[in-house]
């Protein structure tokens, strides 16, 4: 059987097939301005019978191709469970929102706590930090790591927390403080997130930030947990749906 999951954020666009229980082909757009004609693109070509869809856009995606929709807590659950079987805490960062998911050792959510009213703490809030630092996105957690102590940013509001950043260039401040100030403060709203919701054991961390390897290095300082990355943590979202979509094909046969 071959099973897909498309998962539709705020900020890019997520595609993952499964066959049997392989993964066997990922897939990756932009948002962009047109969210379901992006989503009928990324799927174009490919193979599957079946498909769920989870993320912000998953109930227009529903109604435009008649599709299964998940919600994005089981699906980053299922998700994290296949790719380290036994996971039992998740922290999600994506482009928009953060969650904290508590799974029971069955691999069943048993507790959550999802930041979706504000960029804050997301990859959103880091993405126009980079930019106003004169940073890529791509290398902004390695600066971040170059500093020899951080600044503190009072504001996790983004309107305000840029204005705070330009305050500080103005003030010569040294731009990887800036940063990695700016990274604990992402660090220090996801440990707060954690210790509610699911205060021990390994976590497993999914979404675009987890590609951060100054949020991933200083929160695994300001834990003292151990933290696991897929390899492409991105796709988690997907593969759970992918892999939830197979699951229920196989039930109703």
């Amino acid at each position: 059987m071959i099973s897909a999951g498309i998962d539709i954020g705020s900020r890019s666009i997520e595609c993952v097939i499964f066959e049997d229980e392989s993964m066997k082909e990922t897939r990756k757009t932009d948002t962009g301005f047109d969210p379901i004609g992006q989503a009928k693109q990324l799927i174009k070509g490919l193979r599957f019978d079946t498909i769920f869809a989870t993320g912000y856009g998953r109930n227009l995606f529903e109604l435009e191709n008649d599709a299964a929709t998940i919600t994005e807590i089981k699906a980053h659950a299922r998700g994290a469970v296949y790719f380290f079987p036994g996971a039992m805490t998740v922290l999600d960062i994506g482009g928009q929102d953060s969650k904290v998911i508590k799974l029971n050792e069955s691999g069943k959510v048993i507790r959550f706590e999802m930041n979706d009213r504000c960029a804050a703490g997301t990859g959103k809030f880091l993405e126009i930090m980079a930019k106003n630092l004169g940073f890529s996105i791509d290398t902004f957690g390695e600066q971040a790591l170059k500093a020899k102590k951080d600044l503190n940013i009072s504001s996790m509001c983004t309107v305000f927390a840029e204005s705070e950043v330009t305050s500080l260039v103005a003030k010569g401040e040294n731009p990887n403080e800036i940063a990695r100030g700016l990274h604990m403060a992402v660090v220090r709203r996801a440990a707060s997130m954690l210790r509610r919701v699911s205060p021990e054991g390994p976590v497993v961390f999914t979404g675009g930030v987890a590609n951060n390897i100054g949020i991933v290095q200083l929160l695994g300082q300001e834990i003292d947990r151990e933290i696991l990355i897929p390899e492409k943590p991105e796709m988690n979202g997907a593969a759970g749906a992918a892999l939830l979509a197979m699951e229920k094909e196989r039930k109703e046969r």
